[in-house]
């Protein structure tokens, strides 16, 4: 039985639900996203928890043990921890509300979720995407990955692999979620996607490591969107975190040097444009490589 099944019924749980989703959307300042709202208020937090007792990390307090089955404190703004030890957590659902909210999945969405943990935020793509759509979720821990297996074996939408996310998507995606940093989107995450495709994901440059596991020492999450004439991007707001393992985090000297630079210079609103593949002035990007760069300029084809 997946982690807080049996808590499902309790007869507040779904007023709990709904006063919890209507927070984080108020908290973000959405107002007219009403599938998101249904989303927040319809998938069961508790059944992506794993088995009690939870912790729960306030931000700036020491962590908490929640009581067994008290799905008030389950249904706050709050870091409830999956691996203790590495600092793994289930994630802010205010901050990934905006980010779903920025991704934008609509009904009928083929969606690639890298990074997916237990499956939680995969589940709140799939209510999304409807039962026309399509969430791929994909992750590198074989533990997590088995859970987020049990967690969404009844959903007919969603089909989870564990395996590195750099390898995927291997066809085309409307939209690309990625829930760790990286210091270079990884090709398959921007070929993929269509025109009118949003890829979301953290960039940032590693920095300290704890049981094995690299964080943020600096980073922003980056909306990128095809366009006929290219692809624009922006920076949604700074953020931290887990940094990627695999390919998907490998780092070259020099090219953290750049990243490093840009956050440190600032001008992060300025960015309007991924260069992909393509010459770049040097003089107009936030941050500029031979091969992929950020730039201050309207996107234009190439």
């Amino acid at each position: 039985m997946p982690g807080g099944e049996r808590y499902a019924t309790r007869p507040d749980a779904t007023a709990l639900r709904r006063a919890y989703a209507r927070h984080l959307l108020d908290h973000n300042g959405i107002t007219d996203n009403a599938g998101l709202l249904r989303a927040f208020s319809t998938v069961p937090r508790e059944r992506f928890l794993g088995p009690p007792p939870w912790r729960m990390h306030g931000f700036g307090r020491p962590a908490t043990e929640i009581a067994d089955g008290d799905l008030d404190h389950v249904y706050r703004d709050v870091l409830i921890a999956l691996d203790e030890a590495k600092g793994i957590n289930n994630g802010q659902p205010s901050l990934h509300a905006k980010l779903i909210d920025a991704l934008a999945p609509e009904p009928g969405a083929r969606i690639v979720h890298v990074g997916a943990g237990t499956g939680y935020y995969t589940a709140i793509l799939a209510e999304l995407v409807g039962p026309s759509g399509h969430v791929l979720a994909i992750e590198a821990d074989k533990g997590l990955g088995e859970l987020a297996r049990a967690n969404l074996a009844d959903r007919g939408n969603v089909s989870v692999e564990v395996g590195d996310g750099a390898d995927a998507p291997t066809e085309p995606a409307d939209g690309v979620y990625v829930s760790f940093a990286v210091a270079a989107p990884v090709d398959n995450w921007i070929d993929g996607l269509p025109p009118g495709g949003r890829l979301v994901f953290p960039l940032g440059v590693p920095g300290s490591s704890r049981a094995g596991v690299r964080y943020t020492a600096r980073g922003a999450m980056l909306l990128v969107t095809r366009q006929q004439s290219g692809f624009a991007a922006r920076f949604l707001f700074p953020a931290s975190f887990i940094f990627a393992a695999g390919r998907a985090g490998e780092t070259d000297p020099e090219h953290l040097a750049r990243l490093e630079r840009g956050f440190a210079g600032g001008r992060l609103g300025e960015v309007k444009s991924l260069i992909w593949r393509a010459p770049a002035d040097p003089a107009r990007c936030w941050f500029h490589s031979e091969t992929w760069s950020l730039s201050f300029d309207d996107p234009w084809p190439h």
